[in-house]
């Protein structure tokens, strides 16, 4: 019995800061897409509801969403996509509390940077089954399909896997076929039809670069603003916290095999 009391008392704290686990809000839907730290607490979105760290963003067929973080931050992500926010964290005054991890679990998104990534892009951290991608003041998509496709607009992006780390720049199309090849560039005609498609529907979203209401507002103060997001999501968030007690590719190659932008 004080085992569970003492549970039900941490999960009141936990569900009473839950600016804590808040680090994005999402900015506008099309479609269906739901949230939720695990699938049994997956709900339906609103615009303007705050995300928490670790929650999986999911998009149906025909939808999509944009998120944006409180860096300004912008994160696209296209129809049948799932994609998972580990870990953010964001104060205007303090770049050492920079921290920027997610996962693409399914489908393709693009990322437009804000200021975490102009002036910590080594916190940044997009992962897919292929490789880890790292970044420097840019725009870039990345989509799934038996392998992992990127395309970069501006800036650049590091593409790391245990063969070490690709570099590409604005313009170029890079291919990754498993976690133990290297990263290669490859013209546009390469990529398949429907990474094509994808890469020329994502690109097209008007995303500016400056946050959101809430996103400004969380930043403004130095850090996470104060928002709302599904009870589910919460009680979601605080159980397991108890529980754990252009044909024309740039690419370059690298040589080594750590994580993060080069």
């Amino acid at each position: 019995m004080y085992r569970v009391l003492r549970s039900i008392v941490f999960l009141a704290a936990v569900l009473g800061s839950v600016p804590a686990f808040a680090n994005a809000v999402i900015e506008s839907i099309t479609g269906q897409v739901r949230a939720g730290v695990t699938a049994g607490t997956a709900a339906a979105v609103t615009v303007s509801q705050r995300i928490p760290t670790g929650a999986t963003i999911s998009t149906g067929a025909n939808s999509r969403t944009v998120l944006r973080f409180d860096d300004g931050q912008a994160i696209v992500l296209h129809e049948s996509t799932d994609f998972r926010v580990t870990d953010y964290g964001f104060n205007r005054a303090d770049p050492r509390q920079d921290k920027f991890g997610f996962e693409l679990l399914r489908g393709a998104l693009r990322a437009v940077t804000g200021l975490l990534g102009q002036r910590s892009p080594t916190a940044f951290a997009l992962r897919t089954p292929q490789a880890t991608i790292g970044i420097r003041g840019t725009d870039f998509m990345v989509a799934l399909a038996n392998q992992t496709f990127t395309s970069v607009t501006t800036g650049s992006i590091g593409v790391t896997n245990a063969a070490g780390t690709a570099v590409f720049g604005p313009g170029s199309f890079g291919a990754v076929a498993n976690a133990a090849t290297l990263a290669a560039a490859v013209p546009a005609s390469a990529l398949p039809a429907g990474v094509a498609s994808t890469f020329s529907q994502l690109g097209s979203v008007a995303v500016g670069a400056s946050a959101g209401a809430a996103g400004a507002s969380g930043a403004a103060t130095g850090g996470i603003s104060v928002g709302t997001i599904g009870a589910a999501a919460a009680a979601a968030a605080a159980a397991a916290a108890i529980s754990n007690n252009n044909d024309n590719p740039s690419g370059t190659t690298g040589t080594t095999g750590t994580t993060g932008t080069r």
